[in-house]
């Protein structure tokens, strides 16, 4: 049996938890059917959306173009609910006819259909480019791809939405991106299945057109709308004109923009989810309406709370302008666009807490924020973050219950955002009798980490599935990820995106074995045995911290040296994993550092074993891009874990007034970081080059593409406000590893640090921190002033220098008996 055909036998067994279950009558999809009634009326025509299907096909695999024939079903060909079907073509024995039939409700699910078999039959493998692209070379030639069964395949969505995005994405990935980045997105979003992703492109210019009828100037918007990278927290309310102003090429380039995202999403059958009034106001508008209730917020993570760029305003919604402006806005959004899919999200609490918890007040406040939607759509349905609900503690029982009942029962749709680790569906009887989304939000402002919580993903959105408290069904209606950046850890959202399909748990080990298959295009077994170790550490955290990246190589802790604990106890123990018996280490930590300690939540000498196999398994690999970005990845992440505890070693040798180990141990990590900078140069995926050439890309003149380039610089670095002596306290909040970054950046930030280090020792004096402060703070605003140029292209052998790494860091770190 060739290897693909072991495939398709494997998966027909696994392929088999997709056809018994819930039957989705029985879930929260009772409370939202008559806003998919009124969706499905307004779908797409049939021709338009096969014409759509037919051009991902055709830029995925334009080899294989006449191989598929898709056709649009109703939904009562699948019992009601969305669903594909892929069956053998009748005409497939004649010579250039379709091999394979491939029938959906929409063409969101015939492209599920298409990268289901593609997956599963044919052993193949789609991802961002970032992260290797799509493995397509398993694919057989046209003409022999594998038969499905006689009787065909059905597969049925348990939930009708797979939702997509994070208000943040929009910031820290989407910022710079043209149409031609964006349609490779709603390809990638169509295969996986995703049908309610959000569509915040543009709105800055239907929020200029809006007050402009509220007599607020171009100039008064100035102040208001953030820089192009900063967008998200403007739009939340966060920040004021932070990177801005925004000039006028841009509002109009980004409208019509987004006419061509809503364009093709629409095409595809999708609902994409516009924005809708929260309430946040430009400064003026207290001017124009004086006796409108408008509230001066306070500060949010400026230095010395500086009015330039903090406490914005927010209209209270209990005021009659409230639903004036959140009705044009709506109003203006469906003239530029023709229509809307009646989704509106809206996040007025969205880390701005309301003033008072009086229940009844906030329910006027929820009350009121929908009506703003309502008035300009009668079928307006208001979806909401339930983040606040995850972090903060003014959201008791009786205040969220306000909120949530504020809305009539189906009105309102709230996103679990961080589901795989903290669901409040739990904790809340599924949000006090609220229609919610299971989300996974996995990544923080677009970290470069690998990370996952594999098990939770896989059966996480079953559980709340079939969940019933005794009082009501479960309220589920869709499943979705909410990260705040994309483009890593692949194997997370193949799985995640695959859970818009399942009806019951997956068995992980069997799953992470056929991936393996399918992201190389082959059965390597090395590698099987790598990502079974990869399974059960890096992609098994179960601790339930945050994995906000604090590496200390791209987040350098800024604090008196003494102040760090460097104390490890290390516990001995012989336990079996994998199968075999080994001495491992857990390290218990104290945990009153004065800073942010990295998360490790694993055995790196575990890691590092998986990374000795990774590199065996080179010589047949080595032409794989999948391969090559996977094999980086996972070097550049024992490095990290390594460099981590080295910089401890410096700690601990300048408490001991070493001299001589300090110096020693300083240049070995520097030297570290330019051999990750080289690491990372072997790949497109962790190239700096292509973030800021794609800002400057979109600038009109020499001054736009000076401010581009600074907002793209400075979100990946300082982030947000300093002063000479005091650093932004979001300071490398969206951490990069990426090649440039580390040799211009981190690298000459950590000397920085290690040079006050030493003349403290050669003085006898104490550490200068001031002096560390303003020289490290200096070189952040020099650095995100320059113009310096990056490659946007990778040069090098992944292997042979991931292969040099492990031998000059690692080999000896990895000491288990595996």
């Amino acid at each position: 049996m060739d290897s693909i055909s072991m495939i398709s036998s494997l998966i027909f067994i696994f392929c088999a938890f997709c056809f018994s279950g819930a039957n989705s009558s029985t879930l929260g999809v009772n409370y939202v059917s008559r806003l998919l009634e009124i969706q499905e009326r307004e779908r797409a025509p049939s021709s338009l959306q096969l014409t759509a299907a037919y051009g991902v096909l055709n830029r995925l695999i334009p080899s294989h173009f006449s191989s598929f024939e898709f056709h649009v079903i109703p939904k009562e060909h699948c019992d009601g609910e969305f669903c594909f079907n892929i069956s053998n073509h009748p005409g497939s024995a004649r010579e250039g006819s379709p091999e394979i039939l491939i029938s959906g409700t929409t063409a969101v699910e015939i492209l599920s259909g298409l990268h289901w078999y593609l997956k599963y039959w044919c052993g193949a493998h789609i991802s961002w480019s970032k992260t290797g692209g799509a493995q397509l070379a398993s694919v057989p030639y046209p003409g022999s791809l594998p038969a499905v069964q006689d009787t065909g395949i059905v597969v049925k969505r348990p939930v009708p939405w797979s939702y997509y995005q994070n208000a943040v994405t929009s910031s820290y990935t989407f910022a710079w991106w043209d149409w031609e980045r964006w349609e490779q997105e709603i390809d990638w979003m169509a295969l996986q299945g995703i049908n309610l992703p959000l569509a915040f492109t543009g709105q800055e210019a239907i929020w200029q057109k809006v007050f402009k009828n509220f007599n607020i100037s171009t100039s008064n918007l100035d102040d208001f709308f953030g820089g192009p990278a900063f967008l998200a927290w403007s739009r939340m309310g966060n920040l004021h004109r932070w990177g801005g102003p925004l000039p006028q090429s841009w509002l109009d380039q980004q409208l019509i923009l987004q006419k061509k995202i809503l364009a093709r999403m629409f095409e595809l059958g999708m609902t994409p989810v516009l924005p809708a009034f929260s309430g946040n106001v430009p400064a003026a508008l207290k001017h124009v309406f004086p006796s409108a209730k408008i509230s001066h917020l306070g500060n949010w993570f400026t230095v010395n709370s500086d009015p330039r760029w903090c406490c914005t305003y927010l209209l209270d919604a209990t005021d009659p302008l409230f639903v004036e402006i959140g009705k044009a806005f709506i109003e203006q959004q469906l003239k530029e666009y023709g229509r809307s899919s009646h989704i509106y999200n809206c996040d007025t609490f969205d880390e701005n807490t309301p003033p008072v918890d009086d229940p009844e007040y906030i329910s006027s406040l929820g009350a009121t924020i929908f009506e703003g939607m309502q008035s300009a759509d009668s079928d307006a349905v208001w979806l909401m973050q339930g983040w606040l609900f995850t972090y903060d503690p003014f959201w008791r029982p009786p205040q969220m219950k306000a909120l949530l009942h504020s809305v009539p029962l189906g009105k309102l749709i709230v996103l679990d955002l961080y589901a795989e680790v903290k669901p409040i569906w739990a904790t809340s009887k599924q949000f006090y009798g609220t229609p919610y989304i299971w989300c996974m939000l996995h990544n923080f402002a677009g970290n470069v980490e690998m990370y996952g919580v594999l098990d939770a993903v896989g059966s996480g959105p079953v559980e709340a599935c079939i969940s019933d408290n005794s009082t009501m069904a479960s309220l589920i209606v869709g499943v979705g990820m909410s990260m705040e950046g994309i483009e890593q850890n692949p194997v997370v959202y193949d799985l995640m995106a695959e859970m818009a399909f399942q009806h019951n748990p997956v068995d992980i080990k069997a799953w992470i074995n056929l991936y393996s298959r399918r992201r190389y295009g082959r059965f390597v077994q090395p590698m099987q045995d790598a990502w079974n170790i990869l399974y059960h550490t890096i992609y098994n955290c179960t601790d339930g911290a945050y994995d906000k990246n604090r590496d200390v190589i791209v987040s350098f802790p800024d604090v008196e040296p003494k102040s760090i604990s460097t104390m490890q106890i290390a516990l001995n123990d012989i336990h079996e994993q994998y199968g075999k018996r080994y001495l491992g280490r857990a390290i218990l930590e104290e945990v009153n550092d004065s800073y942010d300690k990295p998360h490790l939540w694993y055995s790196n000498s575990d890691v590092i074993h998986a990374l000795k196999l990774f590199l065996e398994s080179g010589n047949q690999l080595s032409d794989s891009s999948t391969y090559r970005y996977d094999l980086i990845d996972l070097t550049r992440q024992a490095l990290a874990k390594y460099a981590n505890e080295l910089f401890l070693d410096v700690i601990e040798a300048y408490k001991l007034d070493d001299l001589h180990a300090v110096s020693h141990l300083s240049q070995k990590i520097l030297g570290l970081v330019k051999d990750m900078d080289m690491l990372l140069r072997c790949h497109d995926g962790f190239l700096l080059g292509p973030w800021i050439e794609s800002a400057k890309k979109l600038a009109q003149d020499e001054d736009q593409e000076r401010q581009f380039e600074w907002n793209a610089r400075t979100q990946i670095t300082m982030w947000f406000d300093n002063s000479e002596e005091v650093a932004s306290l979001l300071r490398d909040y969206g951490n990069k590893y990426w090649s440039g970054l580390l040799r211009d950046y981190y690298g000459p930030r950590a000397a920085i640090y290690f040079k006050f280090l030493i003349e403290s020792l050669e003085e006898g004096n104490g550490f200068n921190l001031r002096g560390w402060r303003r020289e490290w703070i200096n070189l952040t605003n020099n650095w995100q002033n320059s113009r310096d140029v990056f490659p946007v292209k990778s040069t090098g052998d992944a292997l042979n220098v991931s292969q040099w790494l492990f031998e000059k860091y690692l080999q000896d770190l990895g000491s288990h008996d595996h």
